[in-house]
């Protein structure tokens, strides 16, 4: 019923104690999520109570793993000390880790995406909403209460977006919807979360939101033509986007002809997706394909 996320990981928050941390940790116990326990060395041994939910503290991501047999961490920790967080989930082997911070340098994520990967660990953001598995379980900050568990996998790079396509299509409801971030550098990709729903027996049709800059959508359309055999419905923000101007994603870089709204349009259309000019279109288009499969 799910890709990444299901209601039997067990989540810990590096950075819990935090303003953020704490704030959405309380979010995600409320929407059923397993939280385990918070990670920050100065705080270690202490408890804290969300709502006599009791969440312990541990001083180390290895140490919290070994006392509760933690799969995921949700990163909630300032820019500067991301590296040094997701260096040492990985080295400790957690399965997943989703990096919220935004701001962080990109030769900083390069260098942790690189161990990351050596590790084995699969990391999604930076600078990402994170994911939902809904009635499952939700790591990182995407609203629970805007959708429910459903048909429909989605995969965003915009987090904005992510939410209003998870509230036009609320009827129907979606297996995961993962916010991969904007970043020109993340861990997880539109390709590999394609991947992953073309497996899912759950889902039914696969979502992609992508935006102006750079080339993922492009990739992402030779890979759905080659290998994606379930219908996918598309939304590309920036079509109203003025040229010659530098947007305000990070990642929204656009040179020439290259990585405009049109010219990604133009790539998914051609391997079969149906591509929406605005949420809302991209709405019908998805009740669209699934009333003709019905």
């Amino acid at each position: 019923m799910a890709i990444h996320l299901t209601k039997e990981s067990k989540i810990l928050v590096q950075g819990m104690t935090g303003g953020e941390g704490m704030k959405h940790t309380r979010r995600m116990l409320a929407a059923g999520t397993n939280v385990v326990g918070g990670v920050n060395p100065r705080k270690a041994g202490r408890t804290v109570d969300f709502h006599d939910r009791p969440v312990p503290v541990f001083g180390s991501v290895p140490e919290g793993m070994d006392a509760t047999g933690a799969d995921v961490t949700v990163v909630f920790v300032p820019p500067a000390f991301t590296k040094a967080a997701v260096t040492e989930a990985a080295d400790a082997g957690i399965g997943l880790a989703v990096v919220i911070t935004e701001g962080v340098p990109v030769h900083d994520s390069v260098a942790f995406l690189d161990r990351a990967r050596k590790r084995g660990t699969r990391v999604i953001g930076p600078n990402c909403p994170g994911l939902i598995s809904p009635g499952q379980s939700n790591a990182g900050i995407i609203p629970a209460d805007i959708t429910k568990p459903g048909r429909i996998g989605l995969v965003s790079k915009s987090g904005t977006l992510t939410y209003q396509l998870m509230y036009e299509l609320r009827d129907i409801g979606f297996t995961t919807c993962v916010g991969i971030g904007g970043d020109p550098v993340v861990g997880t990709t539109h390709i590999d979360c394609l991947a992953a729903f073309q497996e899912d027996p759950d889902t039914d049709l696969i979502v992609l939101i992508g935006e102006i800059g750079g080339d993922a959508e492009e990739r992402a359309a030779a890979y759905i033509r080659d290998h994606v055999t379930k219908p996918v419905v598309g939304y590309i923000a920036g079509f109203t986007a003025p040229e010659g101007r530098t947007m305000g994603h990070a990642g929204a870089i656009v040179s020439g002809s290259s990585g405009t709204a049109r010219a990604k349009q133009q790539a998914l259309e051609a391997a079969g997706v149906r591509v929406g000019r605005t949420p809302t279109e991209t709405a019908r288009h998805v009740l669209a394909v699934l009333d003709a499969g019905a």
